[in-house]
């Protein structure tokens, strides 16, 4: 919505000023390689609290730019930086909770995503109307840096358990003089390109050496790109053909995080309740990642409906209610499948997350390294993001744009039509949604291979079994979901 005040201010074409956002997701796919496995080696808190005031202090940048050379630079490193809760909070959230509590914690948490994709076109819908400077939208966003940056410093501790320990063995030795208390990390002798690699080519060791991450990852970033991409419908069906302002434009966005509310009380209410009772059962083994699987299960098949619910309410004709009413459920399906991921944990302690149903479930299979996996996760989703883009004419604030917009989603959107290129994503989707059924299960290498074609031994459970980052035990007899 803000394109043309960029392009007139810094005299730019429309390519130009689109680079602003997409910049930013560049960041976003630089960032969390660096800032998830140095929350493995140095703690959460110091990484947090360095990259957010960065973060804010490019943002000030933004707001001050003087031509749009600076802005470009800016925005990147403001991407980069700010990919670091997109990194580590979910790991964050495992080191805190365990995992009968962990679902409900990470429930919160994911309607984050959501509430930024909702709001953010409202505010800068009525920006736009409001006539004010498009500064404004910058130390808007300092405002808010600042204070979640203050709320970091006075109220966040440091959480991961190997650090902790360091520092408790080293009070340890000051306070008794013995140099024989040591934590485990301390005892390790790595050198500089041991780190360099650690930190670096982690993530990418967990995804290309993990057959479930890998798809986890692909249906994960398909359904966030698709998120975006879909909002290119957006103006088309209610700025165009509704003749609604932008400021009441934006406002057609709010659904997606009132379901994200909505999918919150519906995992609290009903899901939680069912992990927590097979919890008990499986005590005092844990409860087997692929049972969060169910989650995914039961959503998928509604996020399909709501791109095809969509698609065909999107006519000038149709109520306007019908077709924003749509972004409620899509926001609920999305958000529970989110949540699946980041509690997958098992008895290995991985720090990579990704959101309800997947996010747990990866959380449970990969606690040691969640954070590479999570930081793996958001970069490859964060370029189905850039991908998958909105419009050049409706930046929203948030990562869903990149230079590719005028190259896939406006041609597709011109071309299809709002009604058939939705219903292009459902049928995508309805492809892909097969995904969380076949990782609760697990079979032979002969059966995958003959049905499937791929090259592995199991999936489900026993791609657990068979995983490096996460030994759980053998698996089960039969399907633990």
């Amino acid at each position: 919505m803000l394109l043309p005040t960029f392009m007139e201010e810094f005299s730019v074409s429309e390519e130009v000023a689109t680079l602003t956002v997409s910049l930013f997701v560049c960041g976003y796919c630089v960032g969390p390689l660096l800032w998830g496995p140095l929350s493995e080696q140095y703690g959460r808190r110091p990484i947090f609290i360095v990259s957010f005031f960065i973060y804010m202090c490019f943002q000030i940048g933004c707001a001050l730019s003087q031509n749009i050379t600076s802005m470009l630079i800016f925005r990147f490193l403001g991407g980069t930086f700010a990919a670091a809760p997109l990194a580590n909070s979910g790991a964050l959230i495992s080191d805190i909770w365990d995992a009968k509590q962990r679902g409900t914690a990470l429930a919160v948490f994911t309607v984050a995503p959501f509430a930024g994709p909702g709001v953010g076109p409202v505010v800068s819908g009525y920006l736009v109307l409001a006539g004010v400077s498009w500064r404004w939208l910058f130390w808007i966003l300092t405002i808010f840096a600042g204070v979640c940056w203050l709320q970091i410093v006075f109220t966040m501790p440091e959480t991961y358990s190997p650090v902790l320990l360091a520092k408790r063995a080293k009070e340890i030795r000051k306070r008794t003089g013995d140099e024989k208390y040591h934590a485990a990390t301390e005892l390790q002798r790595i050198t500089l390109s041991q780190r360099i690699e650690n930190i670096l080519a982690r993530p990418f060791k967990v995804l290309f050496t993990e057959p479930m991450m890998i798809a986890i990852t692909l249906y994960m970033s398909f359904v966030y790109g698709c998120i975006y991409l879909l909002f290119e419908a957006y103006p088309v069906v209610f700025t165009e053909g509704h003749n609604l302002n932008a400021g009441v434009s934006g406002l057609v966005f709010l659904p997606l995080p009132i379901g994200g509310f909505l999918a919150v009380a519906t995992y609290i209410l009903f899901f939680n309740p069912s992990y927590e009772r097979k919890a008990q059962e499986c005590a005092p083994n844990p409860v087997p990642p692929e049972f969060r699987l169910r989650v995914a299960m039961v959503s998928a098949p509604f996020l399909v409906i709501s791109f095809f619910w969509f698609a065909w309410t999107s006519f000038p004709s149709v109520s306007i209610w019908a077709p924003m009413l749509s972004g409620g459920l899509l926001g609920w399906s999305i958000c529970l499948i989110f949540v699946c991921r980041y509690n997958l944990r098992a008895r290995l302690r991985l720090t990579t997350v990704l959101k309800l149903a997947l996010i747990n479930y990866i959380i449970d299979a990969y606690l040691a390294v969640a954070a590479s996996a999570l930081a793996i996760v958001t970069v490859v989703r964060s370029l189905f993001g850039a991908g998958f883009p909105v419009s050049e004419d409706n930046i929203l604030p948030s990562i869903g744009s990149s230079f590719f917009a005028q190259l896939f989603a406006t041609q597709m959107y011109d071309r299809l039509g709002p009604e058939w290129a939705s219903s292009l994503l459902g049928f995508i989707a309805l492809i892909m949604m097969p995904i969380p059924f076949v990782l609760s299960r697990y079979v032979s290498y002969k059966d995958l291979l003959y049905h499937v074609g791929l090259t592995l031994k199991r999936y489900g459970a026993t791609l657990r079994f068979k995983s490096k980052y996460a030994p759980s035990g053998p698996p089960p007899s039969s399907s633990p979901a």
